[in-house]
């Protein structure tokens, strides 16, 4: 009785592990500092998974991802209920339930845990495209903003940081399931050589190969990841003006967003007259900073002119306004103090279900909250703005999640990143320290400082080195002022692009292909 009680639960040990390598994954994520968790997650991950069937590595799959997913993606249901939060970390756990599956029939190849990464980076690289665009966030190299891993960003970004992170995993899980089955034959053996079972075995010598290569990839480039200025150094200040309340109607009362903004600028030029502080090159707003359009609305534009003037450097205002075709922008405009509105960037990756409402019709039968979404119309280009001789590459909030819309702005000549964002919308909840991870890890990956100027924290002043030099608290006025260096060279990951993912996906086909011809050669035997 007693055995098959055992024979039971260990059924269950497979799902347990896959579940707490879940939970395990969503932990290492800011706001706790915790990367070296992931490695460990991915580990518990691989054996659960190690010689399944497909069947059990898609179920196995699933309950890793909703185990990490759900509660990642918990800030998604702020103000709007439990349904799009719930839907939203469902979908992506389906598409991580596709990695298990693969993940589960590469397994049984000569050195795994090299082809199940690159399966998981392909997973990764279609969660960041489909559906409705992709949806990147909770990418593994997200959650790596510190740490022995992260110099490899600026190498081949962000594929590359998060496929080191899980080959790291899954070389450790390995090694774990080869010196238990070493161990288990030399307890057969009654060789007086059996010690040295675990010295020749080539499995054991290729797990820790996999487990050790990346640490010390990592800490070999680290010495190569640079930070000193190329072009001198631009006196950046970054204004938080806060907002009246939390929540969707962030914006409720008219103007207010904008005049908080304004009133933070004025006291930051009083201070200049004062002799307080230093005149900055340069004043970043956050995104919607301006809640009404300036372009539109004749105060609008006075008040934003009036804080130009009285700082007496440029200002990058945040609005959302109507272009001519009638549509809205979500909008960053160059404000200059003697010549007004100048160079515009429209925000190029709108978000799915806030700024744009696919199948609006249909969801609308479950909820609605769909009549809040926007109709936003994205932009079309990369636009740097030359801000007081720096050049300024604009990141407009969500956008920082993909590769391609950060790498293009760095490109066109980027010295400094500015990441402007709204996340008053989201409360008090992890989003905003999970979009900073994010910022972080892309100032490695391109060499670049990244200001962060959010309209209701937390905003921040992020070193080329990934490191934190300022930042704010939440819900409170505040402004950041910080001399950062101008830097015009590129990463080895922003010269060669998406090639490291092409790369790594291949990796992940091969073996899944490889495992293909090896079964159809094995059943051809049998017969």
């Amino acid at each position: 009785m007693l055995s098959k009680v055992r024979s039971h639960l260990r059924r269950f040990v497979p799902l347990a592990f896959a579940v707490i390598a879940g939970l395990l994954l969503y932990v290492s994520f800011p706001p706790r500092e915790l990367p070296w968790l992931a490695p460990i997650s991915f580990a518990l991950f691989g054996v659960a998974v190690y010689g399944r069937r497909l069947r059990a590595g898609f179920g196995l799959g699933l309950a890793f991802g909703l185990a990490y997913l759900v509660p990642l993606l918990s800030w998604t249901g702020v103000d709007v209920g439990p349904l799009p939060w719930l839907a939203l970390a469902a979908a992506e756990a389906l598409l991580v339930s596709l990695a298990g599956m693969g993940i589960a029939y590469v397994s049984r190849l000569p050195l795994w845990p090299l082809w199940a990464s690159g399966v998981w980076i392909a997973s990764e690289a279609l969660r960041a495209r489909a559906p409705f665009g992709g949806f990147p966030w909770g990418k593994v190299a997200f959650g790596q903003p510190s740490g022995v891993f992260l110099p490899l960003a600026s190498l081949g970004g962000t594929p590359l940081l998060g496929f080191g992170v899980v080959l790291c995993g899954f070389g450790l899980g390995a090694l774990a399931l080869r010196v238990r089955k070493v161990r288990r034959a030399s307890s057969e053996d009654a060789s007086p050589l059996k010690g040295l079972s675990f010295l020749k075995d080539k499995g054991i010598a290729a797990a820790a190969a996999f487990t050790v290569a990346p640490v010390v990839a990592g800490a070999v480039a680290m010495p190569f990841v640079a930070t000193g200025a190329e072009a001198g150094t631009a006196r950046v200040a970054l204004i938080q003006g806060n907002v009246p309340r939390m929540g969707l109607d962030f914006n409720a009362q008219r103007r207010a967003v904008l005049d908080y903004h304004v009133r933070e600028t004025m006291k930051l030029a009083a201070k200049i007259k004062a002799g307080q502080v230093k005149r900055p090159d340069l004043v970043l707003w956050p995104e919607n900073s301006s809640d009404i359009d300036p372009y539109v609305n004749r105060d609008a534009y006075d008040e934003i002119t009036k804080a130009a003037q009285a700082v007496g450097v440029p200002i990058s205002v945040g609005a959302v306004v109507t272009a001519e075709d009638g549509k809205p922008r979500n909008r960053l405009i160059q404000w200059d103090p003697k010549t007004g509105p100048g160079a515009v960037y429209d925000k190029r990756r709108l978000q799915p279900f806030g700024e744009t409402m696919p199948y609006r019709s249909f969801f609308r039968i479950f909820s609605k909250d769909v009549d809040r979404a926007g109709e936003f119309v994205p932009g079309k280009k990369a636009v740097v703005f030359d801000m007081a001789g720096t050049k300024v590459g604009n990141v407009t909030c969500y956008e920082a999640a993909f590769d391609a819309t950060v790498r293009d702005q760095v490109r066109e000549g980027a010295q400094i990143l500015s990441v402007p964002s709204n996340n008053a919308t989201f409360e008090r909840s992890q989003m905003t320290y999970q979009q900073l991870a994010m910022d972080r890890v892309r100032a490695v990956e391109h060499g670049r400082s990244v200001m962060v100027p959010v309209t209701s924290g937390v905003s921040a002043v992020i070193r080329a080195d990934g490191s934190i030099e300022q930042q704010t608290g939440m819900f409170e006025p505040a402004t950041l002022i910080a001399d950062v260096p101008k830097r015009t060279s590129q990463t080895l990951a922003t010269r060669v692009g998406e090639w490291p993912e092409a790369l790594l996906v291949a990796i992940g086909v091969g073996g899944l292909g490889w495992a293909v011809v090896r079964a159809r050669t094995g059943r051809r035997s049998d017969a």
